[in-house]
């Protein structure tokens, strides 16, 4: 009887390398086969090897047989609910990945920092949110007021290469939540006066 064979993917070695040593150094004793399993499945994103087997056995949606190599790649980096998992090494990816997570924003709100905080973080999944900001900032996807109090989405268009991995990381994600009404976000009413002095700038 043939065994199942699961892959095993990993975008940092350095960083693979780093959980492992932490999750061996929690141990009092050598670790058994399933907990290095486990170990590894942690490293790479995953809750345990029974995550890492249940998306290898999850049934793919007939659309995904059409995915593109460069989008299946890209997706290496996003977890089973479409957060980003780590922060890719290539300039390229970066960007991509940014494209994606700038889709995943609700769409018609505008946050004061730690609401955009809590917008961003819902979306990525290695604890960097202040630099996923940041990108985002300076690469023409959400504006920001020169104090730094105010943050809205832009509207850029996304490039056709993009179009493909936004959609299939939008099929991951869970339906967002309704927005909430401004002064629950710590937002004033709309003034839209103010608006088009920030759109101006």
């Amino acid at each position: 009887m043939s065994r199942t064979l699961y892959p095993f993917y990993s975008s940092d070695i350095s960083a693979l390398a780093r959980s492992l040593k932490q999750q061996w150094a929690e141990q009092t004793e050598p670790p058994g086969h399933l907990q290095i399993l486990n170990m590894l499945a942690r490293a790479a994103g995953f809750q345990n090897f029974q995550h890492l087997r249940a998306e290898h056995d999850r049934p793919s949606p007939a659309e995904a047989k059409t995915v593109s190599a460069a989008t299946q790649r890209l997706l290496r980096h996003f977890d089973a609910e479409g957060r980003l998992m780590r922060w890719p090494k290539k300039f390229s990816e970066q960007r991509a990945c940014l494209w994606a997570i700038w889709a995943g924003l609700p769409r018609g709100e505008e946050w004061d920092e730690p609401g955009v905080n809590i917008a961003i973080r819902a979306q990525e999944a290695f604890g960097d949110h202040v630099l996923i900001r940041r990108e985002l900032v300076e690469g023409g996807w959400v504006g920001r007021t020169d104090d730094c109090r105010r943050y809205w989405l832009q509207e850029p268009e996304a490039p056709e290469g993009m179009v493909e991995l936004i959609a299939q990381v939008s099929l991951r994600r869970p339906l967002s939540p309704t927005p909430l009404p401004r002064g629950e976000r710590g937002l004033p009413p709309r003034d839209v006066s103010s608006d088009e002095s920030a759109v101006a700038r």
